[in-house]
């Protein structure tokens, strides 16, 4: 057996054997936005959208979507609980849970990820999820900021193993510098920011690298630089790493799970490049026909490209998931 740094508690293993595929990949639907779907049902009057509102929109996408995924992703406010209640979440698919509040604190620029109010991991994990999440707003720029969104993460790691749920980091970099402002300087630096950024949060025991596509597409279109850049980014990576879509158009992140996967990405944790468009649909029979004969096709689509191109998420360890758990005649004595 080869000498490894990762080890994985039984209950780690078993959530994300239930949020990955078989084959080790993983292929997940995010629905956890809460004020950012608000202004996409309703850009100009996001207020008006009701909890209940929120909630059906959230039953829809999970009815349709969940049953071609390997797990969803959604928030403990209107998602979570009613899509167990309601049946709408398959029981052969997985269920992550966010644990941050919607949106951030601001201190001069910077950006504070805060847990969200009245929850805790001890309550995710009695819900039944698989595996929670954090979203972490991160500038290795600024090193004090950077300290305490580095706090925040090993807190949340740190319930997580205290709780057995596999954690998942997704962190997102932000223009807070000197001229970051500017999209164009933002994006020559975001390859550096992202790659740095996976170093710093995957080293404190993250299980899960939700990860952002190191260049921006409004700006990168030479797939060579996007592969190396992807490259970097695996290498920085001591986590399975996955990529998030960001919002991009579905056929720019099928690009881009192609190039992550072929650098070593474990699979995607994709939303509005799935679903989008779906969101303006007013009438919920053309809406949920919709995410029926579109949405539900991208995420196999998708699931295709992970299958041919990407790692099983326990290569990145160099092992296999019985190498990565204790496996004593005894270890039930000390669990």
């Amino acid at each position: 057996m080869p000498t490894l740094d990762k080890t994985l508690t039984i209950g780690k293993l078993r959530g994300l054997q239930q949020i990955s595929t078989e084959q080790g990949f993983f292929t997940m639907t995010a629905m956890d936005h809460r004020a950012s779907m608000q202004r996409m049902i309703q850009p100009i009057t996001p207020n008006l959208v009701s909890a209940a509102m929120l909630t059906a929109y959230k039953r829809d996408l999970t009815a349709v979507l969940a049953p071609v995924s390997s797990a969803v992703l959604l928030d403990p406010i209107y998602g979570a609980a009613q899509v167990i209640a309601s049946a709408d979440l398959p029981r052969s698919t997985g269920l992550l849970v966010g644990i941050e509040a919607s949106g951030y604190t601001t201190e001069g620029g910077a950006r504070i990820t805060e847990f969200l109010e009245h929850w805790s991991l001890e309550k995710i994990r009695r819900m039944g999820a698989s595996a929670a999440k954090i979203l972490v707003y991160y500038h290795p720029g600024l090193p004090e900021i950077a300290e305490r969104q580095r706090a925040v993460t090993r807190r949340f790691i740190q319930e997580c193993q205290d709780h057995d749920l596999p954690a998942l980091v997704e962190p997102v970099a932000y223009p807070a510098v000197s001229n970051d402002t500017d999209p164009e300087v933002f994006a020559q630096r975001k390859p550096s920011l992202v790659v740095r950024t996976a170093r710093d949060l995957t080293k404190l025991g993250t299980d899960v690298l939700k990860a952002e596509f190191p260049t921006d597409p409004r700006f990168e279109h030479d797939q060579q630089k996007m592969l190396e850049a992807c490259q970097e980014l695996n290498a920085a990576s001591s986590a399975p790493w996955i990529l998030l879509s960001a919002g991009v158009d579905f056929n720019e992140f099928a690009t881009q799970v192609r190039n992550a996967c072929t650098a070593g990405a474990s699979g995607f944790l994709a939303g509005r490049a799935v679903w989008q468009e779906a969101m303006q649909i007013e009438s919920a029979l053309e809406r949920r026909h919709w995410l029926e004969s579109v949405a539900r096709e991208r995420v196999e689509r998708l699931a295709e490209i992970v299958g041919e191109f990407g790692q099983p998420w326990w290569k990145k360890w160099a092992a296999t998931p019985q190498e990565l758990t204790t496996t004593s005649e005894t270890w039930y004595a000390t669990y």
